[in-house]
């Protein structure tokens, strides 16, 4: 499987857009066309990533008419599971499911590969080793694959908070002091 999916770690998918990037998923794996449906949805990533051409698909002002013939000449430069894909969210006017499409489809390529994305704020930069390690131990403990994004947050004082497949783990200073002010909120007093 390439690695052509573009990052999307921070767009969320939507319930919708994430049954129609499973069925798009499902129907290039059974007609072994993973990797080239990956690589258009990585171009549409990037296409849609740039607000010029991104304007024209999701503008109401624009005409269902012009926006059909559009999506039918960006549909003739892509895999015909694609191309066929795309004419049918247009035909279903449903184009505005391509924002969240790029995030929901590379969800299903990591899940085929028993793979999870994450993330790891911290108060102080990371090195590579240490990223790394922590991506080692998080994958032992949930049996996966795990690639971490590393992001700078000086709110949290010291520490980290690591959220990895659905899940997060703050072991960072503003998170335990939080935590003891909750505590204290609710403690008893006699």
């Amino acid at each position: 499987m390439s690695e052509s999916v573009t990052s999307t770690t921070e767009v969320r998918a939507g319930p919708v857009a994430t049954r129609y990037a499973t069925a798009l998923f499902e129907l290039a794996r059974e007609k072994g066309q993973l990797d080239p449906v990956a690589r258009d949805i990585a171009a549409l990533a990037e296409l849609l990533a740039r607000p010029a051409d991104a304007a024209w698909v999701f503008d109401a002002r624009v005409a269902a008419k012009e926006k059909r013939e559009r999506i039918e000449r960006l549909a003739a430069g892509f895999s015909p599971i694609t191309g066929n894909f795309l004419r049918l969210v247009a035909d279903k006017r449903r184009l505005d499911l391509l924002r969240e499409l790029p995030a929901a489809f590379k969800r299903c390529v990591l899940q085929e590969r028993g793979a999870v994305e994450g993330r790891v704020e911290s108060a102080r930069p990371m090195g590579a080793g240490e990223l790394a390690e922590l991506a080692v131990s998080l994958g032992a403990m949930l049996k996966k694959e795990v690639s971490l994004q590393a992001r700078i947050a000086p709110e949290l004082i010291a520490g980290a908070r690591i959220i990895v497949d659905n899940r997060m783990l703050d072991v960072s200073a503003q998170g335990r002091l939080e935590e003891l002010r909750n505590k204290l909120n609710s403690a008893r007093l006699t």
